[in-house]
């Protein structure tokens, strides 16, 4: 019988609305005795996979006595109404593959509209990448933003990486493993040597941290890296950004099809310019 701080599991109570359970990100030891509770308990069980989620309960030891419902990113709308009926007398518990629901993971749609309906929300803490990769990096990420999963269009992935040229907070954000190589190329190629870790199978048995400058990273990602991915960037120092050294960026993207105005408008909102200064220079530098 699991046990918390001397509590037996069959002491917990499940509250009646939506539960957001954080579930292991491979070391099956990270369960916490809340989801192993509500896994076991639950009126419903809204799943990012009901295979793995089942396979989970397996693992654990786990007869689940409630429906398992699959809820993923192109079915999880239409389940909000169904969900929200059961959670008005029941625990309905949203559990994603690995990690934290909602965090770039299904399971927003149905907590925010249950906070819209006043059904009661509350979350089982746990296991999540973000977090584990932030202190894992020993980088200085007091002050940080994540950023989800990377921009997978070249040119919106360099637009992203302009706007971080002068973030003081690190960066933490999700990539795949056959994208790393060109994001962590293109973070070099625009943010120089600022210092990241490249985070890979977090808890599992070939976790892996590299860590280095973006150049030294993105050389070694050439040879491929596999596996689930978080990235951390350091923020920038105190940088400053003039209006001229944006000239030439600003013209880039209005050759790529942007319009100007758009374009300076966007740029001055990231880099902190007056977009009329900016948007003078690229005609004056037209004109020269």
């Amino acid at each position: 019988m699991w046990e918390a701080g001397g509590m037996d599991v069959a002491e917990l109570t499940l509250p009646t609305g939506i539960i957001i359970a954080a579930t292991p990100l491979g070391n099956i030891g990270d369960a916490s005795p809340r989801l192993v509770h509500a896994l076991a308990n639950a009126t419903v069980i809204a799943a990012e996979d009901t295979r793995r989620t089942r396979a989970l309960a397996a693992a654990l030891g786990v007869e689940i006595t409630g429906q398992v419902v699959s809820n993923f990113d192109h079915n999880e709308e239409s389940r909000v109404a169904r969900l929200l009926t059961a959670a008005r007398t029941g625990s309905v518990v949203i559990v994603s593959d690995a990690g934290m629901p909602v965090v770039s993971d299904p399971g927003f749609a149905l907590v925010d509209a249950a906070h819209d309906a006043g059904i009661p929300v509350t979350c089982f803490p746990g296991p999540s990448a973000v977090p584990t990769a932030l202190a894992l990096s020993g980088l200085h990420v007091g002050r940080f933003a994540f950023d989800g999963f990377a921009p997978r269009k070249h040119g919106a992935r360099m637009t992203w990486l302009e706007s971080l040229r002068t973030e003081q907070r690190a960066v933490c954000f999700f990539e795949s493993p056959h994208r790393i190589a060109d994001t962590l190329a293109a973070a070099a190629e625009v943010l120089g040597d600022r210092r990241a870790a490249v985070c890979r199978e977090l808890s599992k048995t070939y976790e892996e941290v590299r860590r280095g400058t973006l150049p030294e990273l993105a050389e070694w990602a050439t040879d491929g890296v596999r596996g689930e991915i978080t990235v951390v960037i350091e923020g920038a120092g105190d940088v400053s950004v003039d209006v001229d050294s944006l000239v030439a960026l600003a013209q880039a993207r209005v050759d790529a099809g942007e319009r100007l105005k758009a374009v300076c408008a966007d740029l001055a909102r990231v880099h902190g310019v007056s977009k009329n200064e900016l948007y003078d220079a690229v005609i004056t530098a037209r004109d020269q």
